[in-house]
């Protein structure tokens, strides 16, 4: 069996669009988080806009005195379009479109290894309209190939999110790219313990499990079955004990990241309630795990 993991938790940026990214690093070290999801967007670090390099070794810096270590997200809403939410995707009609996508992500793969991040976080988006299933999975894969490549000459692994609605929606979803694509080492899994809740078959514990070989990044907060709305903790229907406890016992070593991106408004008060929450719920787990 795996050595049995401490949580390592993590706050998502995109939950804290409200705070200046120094003022949001300093409060996660403060309330004892071990890292941050870190969201390229306009707001924090901009992925598009000039002197990244210097502004990515600024964050290095405050990352490094304040001990946190991070993962880069890449769900920033409206970071490429201003009108179109997570537009363009990798299966957009328009190869421009998708190739501005891989763009950003291999822009994303360079920040991540410039931050030393343990991932780097990304989803398939969805498919257009009229656009048939072959179509749809063939244009992910040769976008996604560009960036495996970068990812693995940078030694940071790609994540990739199911994510409802997205036409790589599910586990079993993530297991048909991996085939596709012939199991390339660089290719890991994001698992979000609150879409587990709303659309895997298993409950999110066993989702842990049967993710356990290909998690890479993990996000998590509370969900209703059947329902995408990310919640703050104590508001859905997950049990999380038994979810932690099954992460623990995979090995997992990367960040947990608390992903509640609507929620900027009450940021700080959810990042500390959040904190003391997973930290309550990781002790139960450890009370009740059987002995490795």
């Amino acid at each position: 069996m795996n050595a049995r993991q401490r949580l390592r938790v993590g706050y998502g940026t995109n939950g804290l669009t409200d705070l200046r990214l120094d003022d949001a690093l300093g409060l996660l070290a403060e309330l004892g988080y071990d890292g941050v999801g870190l969201t390229l967007d306009h707001m924090h670090l901009d992925p598009l806009a000039p002197g990244l390099a210097a502004r990515t070794a600024r964050v290095a810096r405050r990352l490094g005195a304040l001990g946190l270590t991070t993962t880069i997200e890449t769900g920033a809403r409206y970071v490429l379009d201003p009108r179109r939410k997570h537009g363009p995707s990798l299966l957009d009609a328009d190869p421009r479109d998708r190739a501005a996508r891989v763009r950003l992500l291999l822009t994303a793969v360079g920040v991540a290894a410039d931050l030393g991040a343990h991932a780097v976080h990304c989803f398939s988006g969805v498919a257009p309209p009229d656009t048939d299933d072959t179509t749809a999975w063939r244009r992910l894969t040769e976008a996604l190939a560009p960036v495996l490549d970068a990812a693995a000459d940078a030694g940071v692994p790609l994540a990739i999110e199911p994510e409802p609605g997205h036409l790589l929606a599910t586990l079993d979803d993530f297991h048909r790219l991996r085939a596709a694509l012939g199991d390339p080492a660089p290719l890991g899994l994001t698992l979000d313990i609150g879409h587990c809740q709303c659309l895997e078959a298993a409950p999110p514990a066993a989702c842990v499990r049967a993710a356990a070989p290909w998690l890479r990044h993990v996000q998590i907060e509370d969900m209703r079955r059947g329902v995408h709305e990310h919640l703050p903790f104590g508001e859905g229907e997950i049990d999380f004990p038994p979810v932690l406890d099954a992460l623990a016992a995979t090995g997992y070593q990367g960040l947990t990241v608390v992903e509640l991106p609507r929620h900027s408004h009450a940021g700080p008060q959810l990042a500390a309630e959040s904190a003391a929450f997973l930290r309550e719920a990781a002790t139960a787990a450890a009370k009740g795990a059987p002995a490795c």
